[in-house]
C-alpha cells in the first residue's frame, strides 16, 4: 500500500486502503492509564495469524506527533496513516524478549555456542553453500567478504531462511518506539525503534508494497539476514539483478546484502577475524584488565598487549591492531581471543563478541563439512 499522495492526486480513501481489524474500536472513552495513554485491551483477532493488543495508538500523544512529522516531512497523507494506526497493534511479547537478561545471570559462551554451531545448522549450511556456491564466490570476489562468513550469518539469524519471524513488522516497531521497557538506555532505544518505523513507511512506499505484509523479529528485522529496515534502504543490494531488492524471498539478494553491510562497517579484504590468545593470570596487577570492555573495535598493537600478559597461541600478523576479546564461561575459566578489525565488523551486524564468535564458528564448521 502506497501512503504517498502527491499534491496533483485525489485522496485515497482511507477506509479502503486500510480496514480496520477489529469488529469494535471505539475505545476514546474508557479510561486511560496514569500516563495518559490509552489502556490497551486484548481482543478477538480477526484471522489466526493476528497477535497483539488493541491499544488505539492515534490518541497515544507521542504517535500524534510522529504522524505529524511523516505527514510533514515526508508527504504522507494523514488520513491514511491514522488509519493505519488504527490497525497496529500492542504486542506485549515484542516487550517482554527486548528486556535485558536479569542482572546476575552469568554469561556461557558454549551454552551460546551449542544453540548455533549445531549440527541442523551445519547440515542446512552445507545445503545452501551448495546451492548457491555461485552467489557466494561472485560476493566474495566482490566485496572481499569470504563465504564462510556470509553463510555464518544467514544461519546464525535465521537457519537459512527457515525462521524469518512471524510478527508483523509495524506492530513490533510501533509497540518500542512509544512504549520500550524501563532501562537506563530507554530514550535512545524509543528514539532508534522510531527512526525504523519511519524508515519501513518509506520503504513500503519506496517499493510499493503493503507495510502490513511485512513480518518479522520481535524486535522488526526483517528476512533472510534479518535486515532491520533503515539497513534495507541503507546496505540491502540487488544481487539477483532482477530489478529490485528482495530479502524476504531472495537468498541471493540476502548473500550480496550481507557482504555489502560488512564493507559498509569495515570489513576489510584480506584480513583476518580472531586469534586464540593466553591471559598471563599470575600476574599480580592484572593489567591485562585495561583491555577489557574497550569497545567494538581493534586499536591496540600487539605489543601493547603482549607487554601486559596477553600471549596469542598463534602468531597473527605483527602489524595489525586487535581489541582483547573475553568469552565467559560461567563458572569455567573465561576464554580469551584477538580480535582483529574484520571481528569487530561483524559486532556491527549484533554488538555482541557471542555473536561474532558464533558466526565465525558456524561458518568454519560449515566449509570443513564440503570438505569431507
Amino acid at each position: 500500500m502506497n501512503f504517498y499522495k502527491p499534491a496533483t492526486c485525489s485522496a485515497v480513501v482511507a477506509s479502503l486502503l486500510f480496514g480496520l481489524a477489529f469488529s469494535n474500536t471505539s475505545f476514546a472513552n474508557e479510561e486511560k492509564k496514569k500516563s495518559g495513554k490509552p489502556a490497551v485491551r486484548k481482543v478477538v483477532a480477526t484471522n489466526p495469524d493476528d497477535t497483539g493488543e488493541f491499544a488505539n495508538f492515534i490518541h497515544w500523544k507521542d504517535v500524534a506527533e510522529f504522524i505529524d512529522k511523516m505527514a510533514t516531512e515526508h508527504n504522507f497523507d494523514r488520513g491514511e496513516l491514522e488509519s493505519a494506526f488504527k490497525k497496529v497493534r500492542y504486542v506485549d511479547t515484542t516487550i517482554q524478549l527486548i528486556k535485558p537478561a536479569p542482572a546476575g545471570r552469568p554469561k556461557n559462551w558454549k551454552a551460546y555456542r551449542a544453540r548455533f554451531v549445531e549440527p541442523v545448522r551445519i547440515n542446512a549450511g552445507l545445503a545452501f553453500w551448495d546451492k548457491h556456491a555461485d552467489a557466494l564466490a561472485r560476493a566474495e570476489e566482490r566485496y572481499g567478504v569470504p563465504a564462510e562468513i556470509i553463510v555464518g550469518i544467514i544461519g546464525v539469524e535465521t537457519v537459512y531462511g527457515r525462521n524469518t519471524g512471524n510478527f508483523r513488522v509495524l506492530d513490533a516497531l510501533t509497540t518500542l518506539a512509544f512504549d520500550y521497557p524501563p532501562t537506563p538506555t530507554r530514550e535512545a532505544r524509543m528514539a532508534f525503534f522510531r527512526g525504523e518505523l519511519e524508515n519501513t513507511l518509506l520503504f513500503a512506499r519506496e517499493t510499493n508494497i503493503d507495510p502490513f505484509s511485512l513480518y518479522g523479529s520481535y524486535a522488526g528485522a526483517i528476512g533472510w539476514p534479518q535486515f532491520m529496515p533503515g539497513s534495507i534502504r541503507k546496505f540491502a543490494v540487488d544481487f539477483d539483478e532482477d530489478g529490485r531488492i528482495d530479502l524476504r524471498n531472495s537468498p541471493v539478494d540476502a548473500i550480496g546484502s550481507v557482504a555489502n553491510f560488512l564493507v559498509e562497517h569495515g570489513w576489510k579484504r584480506g584480513e583476518p577475524t580472531v586469534f586464540p590468545a593466553t591471559i598471563a593470570m599470575a600476574d599480580s596487577g592484572r593489567s591485562w584488565d585495561m583491555f577489557i570492555n574497550q569497545g567494538l573495535e581493534a586499536r591496540f598493537r600487539l605489543d601493547e598487549l603482549k607487554a601486559v600478559g596477553v600471549t596469542p597461541n598463534v602468531a597473527p600478523p605483527a602489524d595489525l591492531q586487535f581489541g582483547l576479546v573475553d568469552l565467559q564461561n560461567g563458572g569455567e575459566p573465561t576464554e580469551y581471543w584477538l580480535g582483529a578489525n574484520n571481528f569487530f565488523a561483524i559486532t556491527q551486524y549484533n554488538r555482541s563478541f557471542f555473536y561474532a564468535m558464533s558466526v565465525i564458528d558456524l561458518g568454519r564448521a560449515v566449509r570443513t563439512a564440503r570438505t569431507r
